[in-house]
């Protein structure tokens, strides 16, 4: 949502996000706790959080903060399970994400994971422009291999690669991955993929291939970065990548219905005016 233009009325997040906990995914984004000039449209995510229907689901909630005094506020919701942290691997990014350079960066996840760890939270890093960015900065899988020993060593245990901006390539996920996951058997790996209509599928499959299992996706493929550039490239759709799985043989267990549900009630809600 933190990309869309038009403000979407609390009530209507609230519907949306109640419907998505019914269908049966294991964590559910629901909203974040950074500075409204920032991002507006996160401007009622306490309200949000509060409103939510959390009785009947197995979908655990995770939020996103940018500096300390956001995951001082998150960790006070006992309904949140998962505190997100973006972590550039270019300064450029960085620095426009969160106004941090990647070494106060490092330096505030380490206070966000104490609070985490007190207030038994789990605290999830996603290594943002994770397969090179449109600034120019330098990028590596060295890079990758060096930020992830950095979290490592401050006891993270979930690091998503987030391809910011859409530009990985299948091989470069696939190379990633296959770098990571068996130097780092403690860490739980996933992907943030953003990605067109004509690539998406050899992302994933290079993903899964390479022994991830952990994915973000969103209805419809609604989605981007709003503080990386102008033009965005959405996220991967959750029905498409639903579907990918089913035909790669993963176990999949969903509600049909309330997917259905879901994804007409976002068609609604993520229309141009």
């Amino acid at each position: 949502m933190q990309g869309w233009k038009q403000f979407i009325p609390t009530d209507q997040k609230i519907k949306y996000l109640n419907a998505l906990l019914k269908v049966g995914f294991s964590v559910l984004d629901c909203g974040s706790f950074v500075s409204p000039k920032a991002i507006p449209q996160m401007a009622d995510t306490k309200e949000v959080i509060s409103s939510l229907a959390l009785e009947n689901t197995i979908t655990k909630l995770l939020v996103i903060v940018a500096n300390e005094r956001g995951a001082e506020e998150a960790v006070q919701f006992a309904q949140i399970d998962y505190i997100g942290f973006p972590l550039s691997v270019s300064p450029t990014f960085q620095m426009r994400n969160t106004n941090a350079t990647i070494e106060e960066a490092l330096l505030r996840i380490a206070t966000i994971q104490e609070l985490c760890i007190q207030h038994q939270k789990k605290l999830v890093v996603y290594l943002s422009m994770g397969f090179g960015n449109p600034y120019g900065d330098a990028y590596s899988p060295e890079l990758l291999d060096k930020y992830t020993a950095a979290l490592v060593d401050l006891g993270v245990d979930i690091i998503s690669l987030a391809d910011t901006v859409g530009i990985a390539t299948p091989e470069q996920v696939e190379m990633a991955l296959k770098a990571l996951i068996p130097n780092y058997p403690s860490v739980h790996f996933g992907v943030h993929l953003h990605a067109t209509s004509l690539n998406w599928d050899k992302k994933l499959e290079a993903a899964i291939n390479s022994g991830c299992l952990r994915f973000d996706g969103a209805i419809n493929g609604i989605g981007g970065c709003p503080m990386a550039q102008d033009d965005l490239v959405g996220n991967i759709d959750t029905l498409q990548m639903l579907s990918f799985f089913k035909d790669a043989g993963l176990n999949i267990t969903i509600d049909e219905i309330a997917l259905q549900e879901a994804t007409t009630l976002a068609s609604s809600i993520f229309r141009e005016v």
